[in-house]
């Protein structure tokens, strides 16, 4: 090997490693999210509340499993768990339709449904890719009111989850 190619290899090798550190990274492709009754992510991305960097990609809620935060503890998504913004409140009756939309179908562990922290409901994902909408039906019993409900879509092949949380008034 001559000293020419020996340097450029050499220069290659040193430069390779700051450029993996330095160049952005390619995004996340997209996943999933409640669309209805709408999600605040949802809400986000139609403009009906207005919520930073998620209007612009409201399926990408991701975070480790087990979280219980609507952000699924992104920093980036923080709008989504303040309270205090004007989310639109959907009346519900005590058995309600949540349809979630999905732009990347993970196989699926499971779909759990809290109201304010009670789980309300777990749907078996058999461990295979959701078709491009899944409905489930869920039945809140005895609790009414206003409710922010966490809606969780566990994947079965990662330690991740993805999150929607959805405000319901329910009769």
């Amino acid at each position: 090997m001559n000293k020419k190619r020996r340097l450029a290899l050499a220069i290659g090798a040193g430069i390779a490693p700051l450029l993996v550190v330095t160049l952005p990274a390619g995004s996340a492709s997209a996943h999933g999210y409640v669309s209805s009754p709408p999600s605040r992510q949802a809400q986000c991305a139609a403009g009906t509340v207005d919520c930073g960097p998620i209007k612009w990609e409201p399926q990408s809620v991701e975070g480790p499993k087990g979280l219980t935060s609507c952000s699924g503890g992104n920093s980036q998504f923080a709008d989504l768990d303040d309270d205090s913004k004007p989310w639109k409140v959907t009346p519900v009756n005590s058995s309600q339709t949540f349809t979630w939309r999905f732009t990347a179908r993970h196989a699926t562990a499971n779909w759990q449904y809290f109201a304010n922290g009670k789980k309300v409901a777990e749907i078996n994902g058999r461990g295979t890719p959701p078709p491009a909408e899944v409905s489930h039906q869920v039945n809140f019993g005895n609790i009414k009111g206003k409710q922010k409900i966490l809606a969780v879509w566990n994947i079965a092949d990662t330690p991740n989850a993805f999150y929607a949380c959805i405000d319901v008034d329910v009769k």
